[in-house]
C-alpha cells in the first residue's frame, strides 16, 4: 500500500476585514476523504501480489510539512517501554497536543483582544501628569516696554511652577462604535465556533489515522500468512521436483512468487511504521516512542434511527456552520456601523489640578465640557467604508447558503458511503471465504499432482486480494461511520462512541510487540537443495483458515488441505 498521510489542512488566520474562510473546513473532510479513497484503492492495487514504491509523492511531503493539524507539540522524550494506547488516548492527547488546535486557540484570543481594543473606544480616557517648572518671561518680547509702561520691567522671574493634574475624555453616546463592539463580540463567537470546528478535524484526523494504522497493521499479519503460504510452496514443489514428480519450472515458479511475497510484507512493514510516525505526530508523542494500539474496532452496523433527521441535525450541531452565521451577523453589524458614521455623537471631557509657583502654595483648578460632534464632511470616507461592508456581507451571505448546501450534500455523501461500505464488507467476506475454498482445493490438486503450481499461484494472488479488500471494506466502513460523525457534527462525542465500543480492546501484550513493529520479513532460504524437507508438509501454511479481521468479525473456517505434516496457522490480522 502506498503510503497515505492522513491529515488535514486548516486555515487559522482570520484578517477582520476579511470573512472567515469557511470553505477551508470542507477542504480539511474532503482532504481526509480522498485519503482515505486513497488508501482502499492502493490497497487494491496489491492483489496482484507485487509491492509497489511506497515513496510519498513530493505533494506528499509538502502538505505534511506545511499543515498544522498534522503536527503536534511534543511532550517529554521517548521511552524505552512500549505504551498501551487507546482510542481515547489518542483523541485526548490530538486535543490537548496537536499543532492545529493549539493555533486556532490562540486565533480565539486574538479575536477575543480584538474585542477589547473596540471596547475601548466606548470606555474614559484618564491620565494623570504632575510638571515641575522653573520660568523667567521677557516681558519685553510680549510688548510691555519701560517706554510705554513707566516701572514695568522687562522681565520677570525666574520662578518655579508645579502643576498637578488629572485629564479625563469619554465618547459617551456613538451609535458608531457601539455597533462595531457588537460586531466584535459576534467574531469572538465566530472564532470561538472554528474552534469548536478545529476540535472536531483533530478528532476526524485523529481517528482516520488511528484507523489507517490499524489496517496496516492487519495487512502486514496478512502478508506474513501470504509469505508462509509461498515458503510452503516453494518447498513442496521443490521436494517433488527431487523426487521426479514436477518439472524445475514448478519450482522456479514458486521462488517468483515467494521473492514477490517478502518484497510485499518489507513494504507492508515500512508503511506501517511511517504510518505510527504520522498517528504519533499528530496527538504529540516522540517519533521514536514505542506503543501499542489496544482497540480494533470490529465491525458493527450503524442503527439506522441515527441516519434519520441527519440534516436537520446538521445544521443545528456543525460548528463550522454556526461560525459561518456568526460571521454573518458580524457584517451586519460592520455594515451598520460604518453609515452611522455620518450620525452625531455626544462626549464629554474635564480636568483638574492643582497649580502654584511652589508645592505649599498650589490652588485647585478644573474645566468641565460637553461635546457635539457633527460630521458634515469626511471626504467620501463614510461612503467608501459602506460599500466595502457591503461587499462583505454579500460575500458572507453568500457562503452561507452554499454551506447550506455543502452541508446537505456532505450528509447524504456520508449515508451512501456508510451504506455501500456495508455492502462491499458483506461482498468482500463472502470473496474471502470462496477464495480460501479456491486456494486450499487448488493446493490439494497440485499434493495430488493433478496440475502444476500456476493454478495455487493465482489462487495464492487472489486470495492476497481478497484479503486486502476485506481490510480495505473494514476499513472504509469505520471511516465512512467517523465521517458521517464529521458530516453531522458531533465527531467529538460520536467517534469514540463508534471506536471504542465495548469487546473492542485487545487482552494486555507482554512483549509490547506491536504487529509488524519490530519483526523482520521471516527468513527463507531460496536457494536449499531439493529435497530436503518433507514432500506435502507445509502446504496448509495458508491464511485460509482464518479470516483478517478489523478486530472481532467472526473467523470463517475454509477446507482443510490433504497434504501430510502439520498446518502452519496463519495469524489473524486485525483492523
Amino acid at each position: 500500500m502506498s503510503y497515505i498521510y492522513v491529515c488535514t489542512e486548516y486555515n487559522m488566520e482570520r484578517p477582520e476585514s476579511n470573512p472567515p474562510k469557511k470553505p477551508r473546513s470542507a477542504l480539511c473532510t474532503g482532504l481526509i476523504a480522498v485519503s482515505v479513497l486513497l488508501a482502499c484503492g492502493s490497497a487494491m492495487g496489491q492483489s496482484s501480489g507485487q509491492a509497489s514504491s511506497s515513496l510519498p509523492s513530493a505533494e506528499q511531503v509538502l502538505n505534511r510539512n506545511h499543515d498544522a493539524f498534522a503536527g503536534s507539540i511534543p511532550q517529554a522524550k521517548a521511552t524505552p517501554e512500549t505504551m498501551e494506547l487507546t482510542i481515547e488516548d489518542a483523541l485526548q492527547r490530538g486535543l490537548k497536543y496537536n499543532l492545529g488546535l493549539y493555533l486556532a486557540d490562540r486565533a480565539t484570543q486574538q479575536s477575543r483582544a480584538s474585542r477589547l481594543r473596540a471596547l475601548s473606544d466606548m470606555l474614559p480616557v484618564v491620565n494623570g501628569s504632575f510638571a515641575e517648572e522653573e520660568q523667567k518671561i521677557n516681558l519685553k518680547a510680549l510688548g510691555f516696554s519701560g517706554a510705554i509702561f513707566p516701572g514695568v520691567p522687562t522681565s520677570i522671574g525666574p520662578f518655579g511652577i508645579s502643576d498637578l493634574r488629572a485629564t479625563g475624555s469619554w465618547n459617551a453616546i456613538d451609535l458608531h462604535t457601539i455597533d462595531n463592539i457588537r460586531a466584535a463580540s459576534q467574531n469572538v463567537k465566530a472564532a470561538q465556533f472554528t474552534y469548536r470546528d478545529a476540535r472536531d478535524t483533530v478528532v476526524l484526523a485523529v481517528g482516520a489515522n488511528y484507523l489507517l494504522t490499524i489496517a496496516n497493521e492487519s495487512r502486514v499479519e496478512a502478508t506474513e500468512a501470504e509469505l508462509k503460504t509461498a515458503q510452503a510452496l516453494y518447498q513442496l514443489a521443490a521436494d517433488e521436483e527431487v523426487a521426479g514428480l514436477a518439472p524445475n519450472i514448478d519450482t522456479l515458479r514458486a521462488r517468483v512468487q515467494l521473492q514477490a511475497q517478502q518484497e510485499a510484507l518489507i513494504e507492508a512493514q515500512n508503511d506501517l511504521e511511517k504510518q505510527r510516525i504520522a498517528l504519533a505526530r499528530l496527538i504529540g508523542l516522540p517519533v521514536g516512542q514505542k506503543f501499542r494500539l489496544v482497540n480494533r474496532v470490529p465491525y458493527h452496523p450503524l442503527p439506522e434511527m441515527e441516519l434519520q433527521n441527519a440534516y436537520a441535525r446538521a445544521l443545528q450541531t456543525r460548528s463550522d456552520y454556526q461560525s459561518a452565521l456568526a460571521a454573518l451577523r458580524a457584517a451586519e453589524l460592520s455594515r451598520e456601523a460604518a453609515w452611522k458614521q455620518r450620525l452625531p455623537s455626544i462626549g464629554f471631557a474635564g480636568e483638574y489640578g492643582v497649580l502654584g509657583t511652589t508645592p505649599d502654595s498650589m490652588s485647585p483648578n478644573w474645566t468641565a465640557a460637553a461635546t457635539l460632534k457633527i460630521p458634515i464632511f469626511q471626504g467620501g470616507k463614510v461612503e467608501a467604508d459602506v460599500q466595502q461592508s457591503d461587499a462583505v456581507l454579500k460575500q458572507r451571505q453568500a457562503q452561507v447558503d452554499d454551506m447550506r448546501g455543502r452541508i446537505e450534500q456532505d450528509v447524504e455523501d456520508a449515508i451512501l458511503d456508510l451504506k455501500a461500505a456495508a455492502q462491499n464488507v458483506e461482498v468482500a467476506k463472502l470473496g474471502l471465504d470462496l477464495a480460501q475454498q479456491a486456494l486450499g482445493q487448488s493446493q490439494d490438486r497440485f499434493a495430488a499432482g493433478v496440475t502444476n503450481n500456476v493454478e495455487v499461484i493465482q489462487a495464492q494472488q487472489q486470495l492476497a486480494s481478497a484479503n486486502d479488500r476485506y481490510i480495505s471494506s473494514l476499513y472504509a466502513h469505520n471511516i465512512a461511520k467517523v465521517l458521517l460523525a464529521r458530516a453531522i457534527g458531533n465527531a467529538e462525542q460520536a467517534v469514540q462512541q463508534y471506536l471504542a465500543e465495548p469487546g473492542s480492546v485487545l487482552p494486555p501484550n507482554g512483549t509490547g510487540s506491536p504487529p509488524g513493529s519490530t519483526s523482520n520479513p521471516p527468513e527463507t532460504k531460496p536457494d536449499v537443495d531439493p529435497g530436503s524437507g518433507g514432500m506435502a508438509g507445509a502446504v496448509d501454511a495458508s491464511p485460509m483458515q482464518q479470516q483478517p479481521s478489523l478486530g472481532g468479525a467472526s473467523p470463517a473456517t475454509g477446507p482443510q488441505s490433504k497434504g501430510n505434516g502439520d498446518a502452519a496457522a496463519a495469524p489473524v490480522p486485525h483492523e
